[in-house]
């Protein structure tokens, strides 16, 4: 197992990816792929059990990841490639013509690691439950794990899937909710207020966590104790605590780079905060 401090370096390597490639096409999502840096990292490297040499889409044997805000895709891709699923100097293709690297992720490509096209929100949580419904159907004891954003959970479809897993006791289902209180628009707070997602969780039948999104040690705990409370006949969840733009000083917590690529000057100056520690692609 990495240690902490490769941890962090692989954190800090991978939120170079993230600028340089939404920089490179002036496209893309910085702002919530910077805060889930650690996630990302964590959820790889110390969490699930995946098998980049042997990729299938049924995952059958192997823990499973769905990403339901896919507009963060440049820090997915990022992990994905460093973990071994593709070359690393694939980066650079991101959003370009022909790319298997879309701004969406997306399956038609082939790009491994990729389960589910995702964008349109509200989806993923739906997607993992027959995910894990699955695997319980054919005895298979992995885990099927789903990122959601916060703002997302303005979508129905969440609140419809999270009543189905409780009532059907989808307990093989780490979901994690990243709670950096914004959205394209502005402070979800402004735009509609989610009030107390931890009293609505637990209020729909859910064993409910909290943690420090951006700590890799308090990540890394919750985490492993989501894994442990899995189970028990309730669906597990992680509200995960965030700073949109992590990292990166001028873009910490600010909606406005929800979807804005940084210029050459911004570049320059989030590079030098970055500290290269595997070597750019």
């Amino acid at each position: 197992m990495p240690t902490t401090l490769e941890l962090k370096a692989l954190c800090s390597q991978t939120r170079r990816d993230i600028v340089r490639m939404v920089h490179a096409v002036n496209s893309g999502h910085p702002g919530a792929s910077l805060g889930c840096t650690e996630f990302f990292v964590t959820l790889y490297h110390e969490v699930m059990r995946p098998n980049p040499g042997n990729f299938t889409m049924d995952g059958k044997g192997e823990d499973l990841f769905f990403l339901s805000n896919g507009h963060i895709s440049p820090v997915w891709y990022s992990v994905l490639a460093r973990y071994g699923y593709f070359p690393v100097p694939e980066l650079s293709t991101f959003r370009k013509l022909n790319t298997r690297l879309q701004g969406h992720p997306t399956t038609h490509e082939g790009l491994t690691g990729i389960r589910m096209s995702s964008g349109s929100l509200g989806q993923g949580l739906s997607v993992a439950i027959g995910a894990a419904t699955a695997k319980r159907l054919n005895g298979d004891g992995r885990h099927v794990y789903v990122l959601m954003g916060d703002g997302e959970l303005q979508e129905g479809q969440v609140w419809e899937a999270a009543m189905y897993a409780a009532a059907n006791k989808v307990d093989n289902l780490i979901a994690t909710v990243d709670v950096n209180g914004r959205q394209i628009d502005g402070d979800t707070d402004d735009v509609l207020n989610l009030g107390d997602l931890r009293a609505k969780f637990e209020a729909f039948g859910w064993k409910v966590f909290e943690s420090d999104g951006n700590h890799l040690e308090n990540l890394t705990a919750t985490m492993k104790a989501c894994k442990d409370a899995s189970g028990n006949g309730l669906p597990v969840m992680n509200l995960m605590r965030t700073e949109m733009g992590q990292g990166v000083d001028f873009m910490v917590g600010s909606h406005k780079w929800h979807g804005v690529a940084p210029n050459d000057a911004q570049l320059q100056t989030a590079l030098t905060q970055l500290e290269e520690t595997l070597g750019d692609y």
